[in-house]
C-alpha cells in the first residue's frame, strides 16, 4: 500500500492525476457538490473512484461515531451547546410559560439521545454478527444445524411448487381462475391513505438506512469489474457491499428460470412472493376462508431466516453478482430479496442505470436516496440514456391484441368484476380503440391485413395528440392509479398464458369466451411473415428470449408517458405498409424532468466518464435545467498517464493526389473521395505495425466503400498487407471477430511475412465504438473517416432541436438545436477514438480524415489529452512522415 497518500489509501503508489482526482471527488462529497469527472481509460478511474469515495465515507461516519459519543457521555445535553431539532424549528412564544418550552427541549434532547443510543446498539450487533461471519467464529454448527432444517422445508416448498405447476386439477383451476380477477378497487381518491403493499411486510426484516454510496454502471460486466476492482483496493476487506441486479439475472429457482421470458420470470416470482404473505392470512375480523383447492405455489427461496442469513454473509465480504448467486444456493435463499434486504445495512450499493434512473423501479426495489452519495459511471450516454427509458413505443399489432384479450377477459369474467373494475377495463378498451383508429385501423380486424390509407411520420404535442385520439376527457392519472393498483396487465398476462398455450382448458360453459382470443393470436400467427414481431413476440426481438405474453405492459408503459407535461414530450405517429407495422412513439424531450429527483434528494450526485467530452450538454440539458445552480456543478478533467510522445493524433485535411478531405453526403460517394480514402489506408499499411482501426460513418457507406474498392482492385492491395475484418451486425458474431482479428495480429507481430497485422473496419456508435479494448498491438492506429454527424432529416432529431431552441440560451453565438448536432457528432468521435491507448505503456496515432475537424468547434470538443498533442496537417506528406517518424521511433525502443 502507498504511503504517499495516507488520507487515500491505494493498492500501489498512485498516478499524480489519481490523487488529484481523489482530492477532486472527496471535497464534491464534503461540500454536497454534483461533480462531472473525467478520466481516460487506462489511468485507474475506477479505484480512484472507490478509493476517493470510500476515503470520505470512512471520514464521514468517524464524524457521526464521535458526534453520537460527545452527546452521548454528556448527561442532559444543553440547548446552548447542541440545540435541538425541535427548538431551531418551533419559534419560541413570548407568552408560552418558560417551563413548556423547557420541557418540550428535554424531550427533544432525550429522543435524540435515544436514537443515538439505538443507532450505536444496532451498529454494535451489526458489526459483531459481521465479523463473526468473517471469522466462521462459533457460527458454523448453529449455522449448518439451521440450514438442515431450512433444507427440509426448501425441499418440501419445492415439492410443493413443482406440485402447482404441473397439477391440473379442477381446483388448482378454481384457484387460478381466482388468482386471474382482478381485485375490488375501492377507491381512486388521492388523499385515501394507500394500503401497503405486500413487499412492506419485509420491513420487519430491514434495519434503518446508514450513510451510502450508490453506485451504477450501464451493463452487469462492468458491474462485476468494479466489484473485483473494489475487492482488490485497502477497503475490500470491511466494507459492506451488497450487488443488485434483475430477476433474470438473479433467480435460483429453476421452476422459474425455465419460464425464459424476463415478463414470465417477473410475474410468477412476485406472484409467489404475494402467496408467502397472503397464504393463511385473514383479517382479523373475518373468520379464515376454507381452502379451494390445493395451497398456493410458494417460493422455497424465500424462508425469512434463510434470507437474513443470505443477508448478513453478503455484507460479511465483498461478493459481486455471480458470487452472490452462488453463496445464495448455498444458503437455499433468494438473492433478489435477500440482496434488497441488504441495502440498508450496505455501505456500497453496486445497481445498474435502469434501476436508478426509473423511480417505480427504485421505489419498488427498496432504495432511498436521501443525503446519500450516488456515483454513476460510464456516464457519457447519460443524457440518452435516461431518454431511451422514459421513451416508449408500440405498435399496431400490439394494440390490437392487447384490445383483442382485454376484451375477452372482461368477457369471461364480467360476472366477476365489481362495477368500478368495469368502469376502468371499458376505459381501457376505449383508449386502445382510439389509439389504433389514430394510426388509421380498427379492432376486432387482423392488423396484419389492414392497409394503411395516409402513411408518413406525424410528431404532435401530448395535449393536441390527446384531442386527435379523442382520449382528452380521459383521466390517465386515474388509469395509471388503476394499472398499478389492479395491476391488470398481470392479470392479463396471465389469463392469456393460461388459455393461449393450452395447458389448461376452460370449461365448455365459458369455451366462447375464450374461442375469439384463440382465433386473433392463430390469425395473426397465421398472417404471413410481417416486419414487426407478431405481438405475442414483442420484447424478444434481439436477444432471443421468449416474447412476453401479453403487450398491456408496454402499452400501459405508453399511458403513463401521456401524463408527462405538455412541454416536455412528444408523440410520433408512425403509419407504413399495415396497421401491424404503423406505431405510437412518445418521445422525451426533457431528460432533467426525471433525473432532478436524484439531484434533489442527493446529498452529492458524481457523473463520471473516460470521454465526458463535451461537458456543455450535461450542465445545460440535465444540471441547470433541472433547477441546479452553478456554483454547485464541479467539473474535473485529468490528462492520461501516457508520455506526450506516445499519442499521435492528426486531423489531415487533404489526400496523397490532393484531393481536399470533406465527407459532407453530398461529396462522400464521389468515386474520386472513396479511392482517396483508399489510398491513405494503403499508405498507413505500409508504416503502421499489427491492427488498425478504421471508423465509418454507418454501415450503408462502409459497405458501398467496401464495394467500391472491391470492385478498383484496392481491397485486394489493402488485402497483401493486412488482412481485412469488418464489423458483424450481429452482435453474437462480435466475439468471434475480435477473437479472429486478435489471432490475425499475434500470428504476424513475430514473422516477417508480408502480412503486418490486420486492418478491422468499425462503424461509429455500432458493436465495437464503445466498450471493447484495442490495447497495444490491437489498435496502433485509429482512423475516422469523416465526421459522423446524425441523420438532420429525422423528424425526432429537429423536434430535440427544436425544444432545445426554445428551452435553452445562445451560447457563444450558436443556437442550441445546432450544438446538440455538433456535440452528438464529437461524443460519437471521442468514444471511437477511446478505444486505444488503455495504459500507460501502451502507444497509438489517430487520424481525424476530415478538414471540418480542423474548425475551432469540433476540435475544442476533442478530449484534452488528445487535444494538446493533435496537429493539422494541411497535405498528406507531412502528415504521413510524422506517422513514420513515430512507428520508427518506437520500433527502435522496443528493441532496445
Amino acid at each position: 500500500m502507498s504511503e504517499a497518500s495516507p488520507r487515500f489509501p491505494f493498492p500501489y503508489q498512485p498516478y499524480s492525476i489519481q490523487e488529484q482526482f481523489m482530492e477532486s471527488l472527496y471535497s464534491a462529497l464534503d461540500q454536497g457538490k454534483i461533480g462531472i469527472f473525467e478520466s481516460p481509460t487506462g489511468t485507474g478511474k475506477s479505484l480512484s473512484l472507490i478509493c476517493g469515495a470510500l476515503s470520505w465515507l470512512r471520514d464521514e461516519e468517524e464524524r457521526k461515531r464521535q458526534e453520537a459519543a460527545v452527546l452521548l457521555a454528556v448527561p442532559g445535553v444543553s440547548p446552548h451547546t447542541q440545540p435541538s431539532s425541535a427548538s431551531r424549528d418551533s419559534p419560541h412564544s413570548p407568552s408560552e410559560p418558560g417551563w413548556i418550552t423547557d420541557f418540550v427541549q428535554k424531550k427533544a434532547e432525550r429522543d435524540l439521545v435515544n436514537k443515538l443510543k439505538e443507532e450505536e446498539l444496532r451498529r454494535k450487533r451489526r458489526e459483531e454478527r459481521l465479523e463473526q461471519i468473517r471469522h466462521n467464529t462459533g457460527l458454523r454448527y448453529a449455522m449448518k444445524r439451521k440450514k438442515s432444517n431450512e433444507d427440509l422445508e426448501a425441499v418440501q416448498l419445492l415439492q410443493r411448487s413443482q406440485e402447482m405447476m404441473t397439477s391440473e386439477g379442477g381446483g388448482l383451476e378454481d384457484r387460478e381462475e381466482e388468482e386471474l380477477i382482478v381485485a375490488e378497487y375501492e377507491s381512486d381518491d388521492d388523499t385515501k391513505k394507500q394500503q401497503n403493499s405486500y413487499d412492506d411486510e419485509d420491513d420487519d426484516l430491514e434495519e434503518e438506512h446508514v450513510t451510502k454510496i450508490y453506485y451504477c454502471s450501464r451493463t452487469h460486466s462492468q458491474l462485476s469489474q468494479f466489484v473485483h476492482e473494489v475487492q482488490k483496493s485497502p477497503f475490500g476487506k470491511d466494507t459492506r457491499l451488497v450487488s443488485l441486479a434483475s430477476r433474470q439475472n438473479l433467480c435460483i429457482n429453476e421452476e422459474v428460470r425455465r419460464l425464459g421470458s424476463v415478463q414470465l420470470i417477473n410475474e410468477r416470482c412476485m406472484e409467489m412472493h404475494k402467496n408467502k404473505h397472503s397464504e393463511g392470512k385473514a383479517p382479523e375480523d373475518e373468520e379464515p376462508r376454507k381452502r379451494r383447492g390445493p395451497r398456493k405455489a410458494v417460493c422455497p427461496f424465500s424462508s425469512p431466516p434463510a434470507m437474513q442469513t443470505l443477508r448478513d454473509q453478503a455484507l460479511a465480504q465483498v461478493r459481486d453478482i455471480e458470487q452472490l448467486v452462488t453463496l445464495a444456493k448455498q444458503n437455499r435463499a433468494c438473492p433478489y430479496y435477500g440482496g434488497r434486504l441488504a441495502i440498508p445495512a450496505a455501505q456500497l450499493v453496486v445497481l445498474p442505470y435502469q434501476t436508478l434512473l426509473h423511480e417505480s423501479t427504485r421505489r419498488a426495489s427498496g432504495i432511498k436516496l436521501k443525503d446519500q452519495i450516488v456515483i454513476i459511471d460510464e456516464a457519457h450516454n447519460l443524457i440518452d440514456t435516461i431518454t431511451c427509458i422514459h421513451s416508449t413505443l408500440v405498435t399496431g399489432a400490439q394494440l390490437c391484441c392487447a384490445h383483442s384479450q382485454l376484451t375477452q377477459y372482461m368477457e369471461r369474467y364480467r360476472s366477476r368484476l365489481k362495477a368500478k373494475n368495469l368502469m376502468y377495463i371499458k376505459q381501457i378498451l376505449y383508449v386502445l380503440e382510439s389509439l389504433v383508429r389514430v394510426l388509421g385501423g380498427k379492432v376486432g380486424q387482423n392488423p396484419n391485413t389492414q392497409v394503411v390509407t395516409e402513411p408518413g411520420t406525424e410528431l404532435q404535442s401530448i395535449n393536441n395528440f390527446l384531442f386527435k385520439a379523442q382520449i382528452d376527457n380521459i383521466n390517465l392519472f386515474k388509469v395509471q392509479r388503476y394499472y398499478e393498483k389492479s395491476m391488470i396487465s398481470r392479470k392479463l398476462s396471465g389469463f392469456v398464458e393460461k388459455f393461449q398455450g393450452g395447458t389448461v382448458q376452460p370449461t365448455n360453459k365459458e369455451n366462447r369466451s375464450t374461442a375469439g382470443l384463440e382465433r386473433f393470436l392463430q390469425s395473426i400467427r397465421a398472417g404471413g411473415a410481417p416486419e414487426v414481431p407478431s405481438p405475442d413476440q414483442t420484447g424478444a426481438m434481439e436477444d432471443g428470449q421468449p416474447g412476453m405474453a401479453s403487450p398491456m405492459m408496454q402499452i400501459e408503459g405508453f399511458l403513463f408517458a401521456l401524463t408527462n407535461a405538455n412541454k416536455d414530450g412528444r408523440v410520433v405517429l408512425h403509419r407504413q405498409g399495415s396497421l401491424a407495422q404503423s406505431s405510437l412513439k412518445f418521445l422525451m424531450l426533457n431528460p432533467a424532468v426525471h433525473f432532478s429527483a436524484v439531484l434533489q434528494q442527493c446529498r452529492a450526485v458524481i457523473i463520471a466518464g473516460g470521454t465526458m467530452q463535451p461537458v456543455a450538454d450535461f450542465k445545460e440539458q440535465l444540471l441547470l435545467s433541472a433547477g441546479v445552480g452553478p456554483e454547485r456543478i464541479a467539473v474535473f478533467s485529468c490528462g492520461h498517464v501516457i508520455p506526450p510522445n506516445n499519442i499521435l493524433p492528426i486531423i489531415l485535411c487533404s489526400g496523397p493526389s490532393g484531393q481536399q478531405l470533406e465527407f459532407t453526403y453530398q461529396k462522400r460517394d464521389t468515386p474520386h473521395m472513396m479511392d482517396e480514402t483508399g489510398r491513405i489506408l494503403s499508405n498507413l499499411c505500409n508504416v503502421v505495425p499489427g491492427g488498425v482501426v478504421c471508423f465509418f460513418p454507418s454501415y450503408e457507406y462502409e459497405k458501398r466503400i467496401h464495394a467500391h474498392w472491391e470492385q478498383t482492385g484496392l481491397l485486394a492491395r489493402l488485402s497483401a498487407k493486412k488482412k481485412i475484418f469488418q464489423e458483424p451486425k450481429k452482435a453474437s458474431q462480435v466475439e468471434q471477430v475480435l477473437a479472429e482479428y486478435s489471432r490475425c495480429i499475434q500470428r504476424c507481430s513475430p514473422s516477417a511475412g508480408p502480412l503486418t497485422g490486420a486492418l478491422l473496419f468499425s462503424v461509429v456508435g455500432g458493436k465495437m465504438s464503445e466498450g471493447i479494448n484495442f490495447s497495444d498491438e490491437l489498435g496502433r492506429c485509429v482512423v475516422m473517416v469523416g465526421m459522423p454527424y446524425p441523420n438532420i432529416k429525422s423528424p425526432e432529431l429537429q423536434e430535440k432541436m427544436a425544444y432545445l431552441d426554445k428551452t435553452m440560451p445562445r451560447v457563444g453565438g450558436v443556437s442550441p438545436g445546432k450544438a446538440l448536432i455538433e456535440n452528438l457528432c464529437m461524443k460519437a468521435v471521442n468514444q471511437s477514438i477511446g478505444r486505444a491507448i488503455r495504459h500507460r505503456g501502451d502507444y497509438a496515432s489517430v487520424l481525424l480524415l476530415d478538414q471540418r475537424y480542423s474548425r475551432a468547434g469540433p476540435l475544442s470538443k476533442l478530449p484534452q489529452w488528445i487535444r494538446s498533442s493533435t496537429q493539422v496537417q494541411p497535405s498528406f506528406g507531412p502528415a504521413f512522415a510524422s506517422l513514420r517518424k513515430f512507428f520508427m521511433e518506437k520500433k527502435t525502443l522496443s528493441k532496445s
